[in-house]
This record gives structure tokens, sequence and C-alpha cells, in this order.
């Protein structure tokens, strides 16, 4: 099958399966005497394992990792795991940061009183320029 075809049997975009052939990440098909990729059933399950890992939200480097243990029918299952379960721990630190960004935006649109005053506590947070960490919401309330 062609590109087009791979692409719409794997659910992953034309584009992206020449993205992931110059990384490596997937090797290269066989072409026609015209230059045309030809794609295998093989070449489609190994783009929807692809597919899968990429809406699980794995790196290319994490994905690589998983084909090659995928194909290693003597791999040991410990190390998918491990895998997983380190990719799961930083899903969960990014939602924590995200959750303390939502919760900072949040306060800080509270105490703004969306008038035609020029005062704002959503600008002045953000002229301090912190350049490390996060914003945590203050307990005071700005006077009005």
């Amino acid at each position: 099958m062609n590109i087009g075809e791979a692409a719409a049997a794997s659910g992953v975009s034309a584009k992206m399966i020449r993205y992931y052939e110059s990384i490596g990440l997937v090797a290269n098909v066989s072409r026609t005497g015209s230059g045309y990729r030809v794609y295998s059933d093989s070449d489609v399950h190994t783009l929807r394992f692809i597919r899968r890992a990429r809406d699980l939200g794995f790196s290319v480097k994490q994905m690589s990792h998983l084909l090659a243990l995928w194909s290693d029918r003597s791999r040991a299952s410990a190390e998918v795991k491990q895998i997983a379960l380190g990719h799961v721990a930083e899903l969960e630190r990014k939602m924590r940061e995200l959750r303390d960004m939502s919760k900072t935006l949040r306060h800080l649109a509270e105490h703004c009183q969306g008038d035609d005053r020029p005062h704002c506590p959503i600008i002045e947070e953000l002229s301090k320029g912190h350049a490390a960490g996060p914003l945590k919401p203050s307990k005071r309330r700005p006077a009005h």
C-alpha cells in the first residue's frame, strides 16, 4: 500500500510517517521504481503501535525503546513496566504543575476587578518577572 493508504489504516498522518522514517523510529520501507514508498501490513501494525504510544504521551525516545522491546520476544516485562511507570510519574508531575498554574490564574482573575480601571493583579503578577518556580496564590486580598 502507498503512504496515503498506510496513513489511513494506521491513523498516523503521511507527514508524521515521513518524519518517523527520517529520524529512524521506523525503518525505511521499500520503494517502487518511481520512488513511491510501499508499506506492508507489518509496517502498518508498527505505525499503529506508534500511534497508540503517541496517544499515551510517550516521547520519541520512549517509543523507540518500546518498539525495540516489542520486537524482542525475550524481553522482560519489568523493563516495559518501568518505562510505563516512569511515564506515569512524569504525567502526574505535569498535572500537578498544571493544577498549580490553574489555581494561581484563577486566584489572580478572582482578584481582578475586570472594570475600566487600569489596576489589574494579573498584570502586576506577570510584571514581577519571577525567574524560578511557579507562582503561588497569595492569601491576602488586594486593596480596592
